[in-house]
């Protein structure tokens, strides 16, 4: 089995919408404990838990304890990993583009 790649465990994360929510929270609030997080959503506080055990796992958001609580905050390097990765995937499919579009329109210099 090979180790996953940080850029598919991040897709993997955020391809859940209530992830994408809990992250959003954590964005706007700078850290927040599961508790404070599922206040503010539909779902229960171990729900919240297990999403962010997710986002923990693909390096979005990192724990830290205070006391006897658990805050959890975003951890951007792995977001900007991703979108260097999706931009560099959108330059390729913009050079591609442009070729077939060259040699469509019959101008092969």
């Amino acid at each position: 089995m090979t180790e996953t790649d940080p850029v598919d465990s991040v897709l993997v994360a955020l391809a859940d919408p209530m992830r994408r929510r809990v992250l959003d929270l954590l964005a706007a609030y700078g850290e927040a404990s599961a508790t404070a997080l599922a206040e503010r959503l539909p779902v229960t506080r171990q729900a919240v838990v297990k999403h962010l055990a997710v986002l923990d796992a693909a390096g979005l958001v990192s724990a830290s304890r205070v006391g006897r609580e658990v805050r959890y905050a975003v951890q951007p390097a792995a977001l900007d990993t991703t979108a260097r990765w999706m931009a560099a995937l959108a330059a390729d499919w913009d050079r591609r583009l442009a070729t077939i579009k060259r040699l469509a329109e019959g101008d092969s210099a």
